[in-house]
């Protein structure tokens, strides 16, 4: 199973199309069962995640592989080794587990910084000492790659891979990565959850791209396709991507998705969705959006 199941809903309120707050320990356990009964191997979560990893502790993730994420390193420190053995104990402490599968650096430039060589000397020996079975990046723009993959070896790279970001695939570094063996994770393939909004839920801010969400919404109701397949599809078609994170709001979409990625569908034409524009394919630029 090549699905992922992500997990920042289970700690904190995340996406455009999530209704509610944080999510129920109940829901939450129940969302863990029916993976574990799909076949869905791997668990992605962050310590900045709020609660979930301690939600995720509370309910046993025994037999899933875990990969979890660093904060951004604190601007004093005196003890990178310290810090990241603290970090690493600590979550698996919540996690309930002896060793994490990956750990990645949230905020990857953290590697070109000023404790970019700490930092590279401190993974490589958490990795070696068995707390960790691979080491890696979450990566916002595919052109970081270039600085980062020259600094340290990378074993997982996560990346966001939608319909409307296609730069992981387009700018060749998927390819690259793939060919070095480097494990590719794909998020944000809902892009935060506006892909799944109603075309009438979709915030005003987003209105400069009114053109495209009409498109899509005529598209899939054209086609007979659901978001959710619709936003699969392309991830899944990838043979590069060896990992299509998912986030969950409920049980009920696990189920929808599962059901999405067991069922063959003809990959459809969705070009038209591609953008660069940077104020639309990176979230982290959309509290500068006006309304």
């Amino acid at each position: 199973m090549r699905l992922a199941l992500g997990t920042a809903q289970f700690g904190l309120k995340y996406g455009l199309a999530n209704p509610r707050e944080e999510m129920s320990k109940k829901e939450a356990s129940k969302i863990i069962q029916y993976a574990r009964f799909s076949k869905i191997e791997l668990i992605d979560t962050a310590i900045a995640y709020g609660s979930s990893e301690e939600v995720l502790g509370t309910i046993g993730v025994d037999g899933f592989k875990v990969v979890t994420k660093l904060p951004p390193i604190p601007e004093k420190i005196d003890d990178v080794h310290s810090w990241i053995l603290k970090q690493v104990t600590q979550s698996l402490s919540r996690l309930g587990i002896q060793s994490l599968y990956g750990l990645l650096l949230h905020r990857s430039e953290d590697l070109l910084g000023k404790h970019g060589v700490e930092l590279t000397k401190s993974l490589k020996v958490i990795k070696l000492c068995g707390l960790v079975e691979k080491i890696g990046v979450s990566i916002y723009d595919p052109v970081d790659l270039a600085k980062l993959i020259k600094v340290m070896r990378l074993d997982i790279v996560q990346a966001p891979v939608n319909l409307i970001d296609r730069r992981l695939e387009h700018s060749n570094w998927m390819q690259r990565l793939y060919s070095e063996g480097i494990e590719i994770h794909a998020r944000s393939i809902f892009l935060q959850g506006l892909l799944l909004l109603p075309q009438k839920k979709i915030p005003d801010k987003f209105s400069r791209w009114s053109y495209l969400w009409s498109s899509w919404h005529e598209e899939l109701k054209n086609k007979g396709v659901s978001q959710l397949a619709a936003c699969l599809s392309y991830p899944l078609s990838l043979k590069e991507i060896d990992r299509v994170i998912i986030g969950i709001d409920c049980l009920n979409q696990l189920k929808q998705l599962i059901i999405c990625t067991n069922t063959n569908q003809p990959l459809e034409d969705w070009g038209f969705m591609i953008s660069e524009d940077k104020s639309l394919i990176n979230p982290a630029n959309w509290h500068e959006l006006s309304n």
